[in-house]
């Protein structure tokens, strides 16, 4: 079972590769990280490779030099979207009632707890 090991709440104004160097901070020892293409910045590889991973993103569209990519490893990567389905199983979630970020952090939170670690 995948369990989430870090949240970070962001605009919507916020590109994904911004976010992901906070989070790749938080990320525990591992070999591989399976990521989708918006983390797929020069910066992230060099932070994921500096942590001794391996960054298997697929490349954007517009890169001119395409970085090495496995299909058959990006598979796994589905237990990242079965988290968020899990999480958007609480409707405070899915329709995010909260008005205020902080709020809205801690329901995800606490949902998190609910279905995975209780």
């Amino acid at each position: 079972m995948c369990r989430p090991v870090a949240f970070l709440l962001t605009g919507g104004n916020v590109a994904d590769c911004k976010a992901g160097e906070v989070l790749i901070d938080q990320m525990p020892a591992t070999s591989l990280l399976n990521a989708d293409k918006g983390y797929d910045s020069d910066a992230i590889r060099h932070q994921v490779r500096q942590r001794g991973a391996f960054a298997n993103i697929p490349p954007k569209a517009n890169r001119k030099w395409k970085n090495c990519f496995s299909p058959h490893l990006y598979r796994d990567r589905n237990a990242i979207e079965r988290m968020f389905c899990r999480l958007k199983d609480f409707r405070r979630i899915a329709t995010r009632y909260d008005r205020l970020a902080t709020n809205f952090l801690a329901a995800v939170c606490i949902a998190a707890t609910v279905s995975y670690w209780l």
